[in-house]
């Protein structure tokens, strides 16, 4: 079966390093999804303004090699216990398809675009490739009693942030609560965090450098990055 792209998302991480690992971790975070010419109609979303949530189905677009494994290590448990793939949410899958469930905001018509989706909470690229959107049902899809595994626990894991508000300024006054948000994530590889050492996030057009000291992440500075930088890693 070939898979055809019908939209793709638009949101505000040009980079995989930050993207919070699960959707919904980060609900202040906003993303449109835009149809390919074929599906820019309103026909296609017909009362799809009566969810409040729905699923995107997409592509690991920036995460492919060669081959795969049957057994992964999840950063979640320091990337040194092995799981069945399937067992996992990896990105390196014998199929690279996504699941995120986002909450729908708004549709809006463009003239040029057809219908925009507005969502929140969504985890994904920057200009990920969707291949199907389906309504959120919450009296099936929705398990508050389902067992979530090694997953369950690390998901209130997070990490204090210390951003002086000199820096904090440098950023529109819109986007602070959400670098803030991400940030305390922890953006860094479960496996991967170096003491002091300087990372840097992309994140709407800006790159947020932090380093991570005594388990207190500090914003160092924030860049504005150029428009030719920018759109160089969308």
């Amino acid at each position: 079966m070939e898979l055809i792209k019908i939209a793709t998302i638009q949101t505000e991480f040009p980079d995989k390093f930050g993207i919070p690992r699960q959707s919904g971790l980060v609900p202040s975070l906003r993303g449109e999804v835009i149809f390919e010419p074929e599906f820019r109609t309103m026909d296609a979303i017909r009362g799809l303004e009566e969810f409040s949530h729905i699923w995107l189905l997409w592509e690991f677009s920036k995460a492919k090699r060669e081959g795969y494994a049957l057994t992964v290590t999840p950063p979640r448990l320091g990337g040194k216990i092995r799981k069945g793939v399937f067992a996992t949410r990896a990105p390196f899958r014998p199929n690279g398809i996504g699941l995120s469930s986002v909450k729908l905001e708004e549709i809006y018509l463009d003239e040029k675009r057809g219908p925009i989706l507005v969502v929140s909470g969504a985890d994904l690229l920057d200009g990920t490739p969707i291949f199907d959107i389906k309504p959120y049902l919450p009296y099936t899809d929705a398990h508050p009693e389902a067992k979530g595994s090694f997953g369950e626990v690390h998901k209130e894991d997070e990490i204090s942030v210390v951003c002086e508000d000199v820096l904090l300024t440098k950023l529109p006054a819109g986007l602070r609560e959400r670098v803030i948000a991400v940030l305390k994530q922890d953006p860094r590889a479960a496996y991967n965090k170096k003491a002091d050492y300087v990372y840097g996030m992309q994140f709407a057009g800006y790159d947020i450098r932090f380093t991570v000291e005594d388990g207190v992440l500090w914003v160092k500075d924030i860049v504005t990055l150029s428009d030719t930088d920018y759109k160089k890693v969308k």
